[in-house]
């Protein structure tokens, strides 16, 4: 007999194809589609939020470091740091603009702010920064050596194959490496600051992770944007029609 429930349990995503269509929907909403006709220049400062989001990502650490740097004061450092990530996601919320990218910024800020307060350590502002990067590194190093790398995964949802470019060698092949690559960049991070973090330099600390953020981000993801594209490029008309 046959059982009612179980095409019911067919249907149901599996979980690569949930993690895939998450991180694609995240991608788009960044502005990151290889489906859309853009620009890679385009596609790059969307992604980073144009102005605005430069500013967002870079004026809280960079305000912690030039203050807590002349006047060896914590907690005015802090301050500013904090002041800046409040000012940016009130006017988010006063221009009525997406608001998530500046309020994750205010609550990273403020929560590496609040344990550098209760340790009283300067370099422990930055110790949040460290935790995202470890994770997001471990993630994409363990999706690659697994077979599932992010990279693809995202990359098939934004593009509608799912998981069907898993039997594409090339494909699969392509997106191993884009994913060990983006964990190379997180592990790079973490192996230049960690050493400062615990010689307590927070002026070089703080430089290089500005240094090592949006600089590093643009040329990597501008390499992904141009590989995917390249990967599911349509053949052209002229490649495509049939000789006379």
């Amino acid at each position: 007999m046959t059982d009612p429930n179980r095409g019911d349990e067919q249907a149901q995503p599996s979980a690569s194809e949930l993690v895939g269509a998450a991180l694609g929907a995240a991608a788009r909403r960044a502005g990151v589609d290889p489906a859309a006709e853009a620009s890679t220049g385009h596609v790059v400062w969307g992604a980073m939020g144009g102005w605005r989001g430069i500013l967002e990502s870079v004026l809280p650490s960079l305000a912690f470091v030039v203050v807590y740097t002349a006047w060896q004061d914590l907690v005015l450092a802090l301050l500013v740091s904090v002041g800046l990530a409040v000012v940016f996601t009130a006017a988010r919320l006063i221009g009525r603009s997406t608001p998530s990218a500046a309020l994750g910024g205010l609550v990273a800020t403020a929560a590496a702010a609040g344990l550098a307060l209760w340790t009283g350590r300067a370099q422990d502002n930055f110790v949040w920064g460290f935790v995202t990067n470890g994770v997001y590194g471990s993630a994409l190093l363990v999706s690659a050596l697994i077979g599932w790398p992010l990279i693809g995964l995202a990359a098939g949802f934004l593009l509608g194959e799912g998981t069907a470019w898993r039997t594409d060698r090339r494909k699969r092949r392509a997106y191993f490496w884009l994913t060990i690559a983006w964990a190379g960049l997180f592990a790079a991070r973490l192996a230049v600051q960690l050493p400062l973090y615990f010689a307590a330099d927070i002026t070089a600390l703080g430089t290089l992770k500005i240094a090592m953020g949006l600089p590093l981000f643009a040329p990597m993801l501008a390499v992904t944007w141009l590989t995917v594209r390249a990967l599911h490029a349509r053949p052209s008309a002229a490649a495509t029609a049939p000789a006379e």
